[in-house]
C-alpha cells in the first residue's frame, strides 16, 4: 500500500465511519474503483481505532462519568441504581453479540461477506430499513392532524432488553454495507428511541467493540500488503476527520431527517449492482492481493 493510498482510505474512514453508509463498504469499494487491492478486515478494523479515539475524545465527560460512575458501584450497592452506572453495565451487555460473532465469523468477515454483490445488497435493504425508521420516527415527532406528538424514549429508559437489542443491531455491521451506526440507529429508532439517544448509544457502544477488534488484528498490520507505515498513517488520518463528522452529525440529526443517507445507499446499491451486472467490476476485484 503506498502512502497516497492510505491517505485516500483513512479519509474514507474518518468521513464515513459515523455515517449511516457503512466504512467497511466504502473502503472495500474505494479499493475497487480505484483499482487498488483490497485494504482487508485487518487495515479497516485498525484504521478504526483512530476514528473511535475520536469518539473517546468528543464524547469523553460522558465516558469519564459513566466509567466513574460504573466503577464505584462495584464496591458501593447504593451507586448501582445510579442511570451511569447502568450504562456502564448495558455497554458491556450490548457489546456481547459483536464479540461472539466477531470470533466465531472471522474467516467469513475477511473473505465471502467481501463480495461487492453482498455489499450492494445490504447498502440497498439496510438503506431502507433506515428509511423506515426513519419515517417513523418523524411521524411519532410531527404527531398528525387527529392525534399528537408521541414522546420517544431517551437513554435513561434504556435497560437490559434493548441494549441486548441493540447489540444484536451492531454484530450486523460484521457484514460490510451494513453500517454500524446505520444498524444501531435503525434498531434505536423502530425501538421508539429519538435520534439524538439511539445515535449517542450507537457510538458509546461502539468503543469497545472497535478497540477490541483493533488491536486483535494489530498482529496482522505488518503482513501482506498491509504495513505499519502507511496503516498508522490512515490511522491519523480518519482520527483528525472522524472527529469534525462526528460534531456535524450529533447537530444534523437533531434537526434532519436520515433520508439523504437512505437515497445515497439505495442509488450506490443499485449503481454497484449495474457494474458488476455488466462485467466493468468484478464482484471480487482487489482480493487477489496480498
Amino acid at each position: 500500500m503506498s502512502w497516497f493510498e492510505s491517505f485516500v482510505l483513512g479519509l474514507v474512514q474518518g468521513l464515513t465511519e459515523f455515517l449511516p453508509i457503512s466504512s467497511s463498504a466504502h473502503l472495500r469499494l474505494t479499493a475497487a474503483f480505484a483499482g487498488w487491492h483490497d485494504p482487508g478486515a485487518a487495515f479497516t478494523a485498525i484504521t478504526q481505532i483512530g476514528t473511535e479515539a475520536a469518539v473517546l475524545i468528543y464524547f469523553r465527560k460522558d465516558i469519564v462519568r459513566i466509567v466513574s460512575a460504573w466503577c464505584r458501584s462495584l464496591v458501593d450497592r447504593s451507586m448501582r441504581g445510579d442511570h451511569d452506572a447502568q450504562m456502564g453495565w448495558l455497554v458491556i451487555v450490548g457489546s456481547i453479540p459483536i464479540g461472539v460473532l466477531g470470533v466465531t465469523l472471522k474467516d467469513q468477515i475477511e473473505g465471502p461477506f467481501r463480495d461487492l454483490r453482498l455489499i450492494a445488497t445490504t447498502l440497498i435493504v439496510m438503506g431502507i430499513v433506515l428509511g423506515i425508521a426513519d419515517r417513523l420516527a418523524a411521524r411519532d415527532e410531527a404527531g398528525g392532524r387527529h392525534r399528537a406528538g408521541k414522546e420517544r424514549k431517551t437513554l435513561k429508559e434504556l435497560g437490559v432488553k434493548d441494549g441486548l437489542i441493540f447489540g444484536c443491531c451492531q454484530a450486523m455491521a460484521l457484514i460490510p454495507g451494513v453500517s454500524r451506526s446505520g444498524a444501531t440507529i435503525s434498531g434505536g429508532l423502530l425501538m421508539g428511541y429519538t435520534r439524538e439517544a439511539a445515535a449517542r448509544y450507537s457510538f458509546l457502544l461502539a468503543i469497545p467493540a472497535v478497540l477490541a477488534s483493533g488491536v486483535f488484528e494489530l498482529k496482522d498490520a505488518g503482513e501482506g500488503h498491509v504495513s505499519w507505515g502507511p496503516t498508522i498513517f490512515a490511522t491519523f488520518i480518519a482520527f483528525g476527520v472522524g472527529y469534525a463528522v462526528i460534531a456535524w452529525f450529533m447537530k444534523f440529526i437533531t434537526t434532519k431527517s436520515f433520508m439523504p443517507f437512505v437515497v445515497y445507499r439505495i442509488i450506490l446499491g443499485i449503481v454497484l449492482f449495474i457494474l458488476v451486472g455488466a462485467g466493468v467490476l468484478s464482484p471480487h476485484a482487489g482480493e487477489s492481493a496480498g
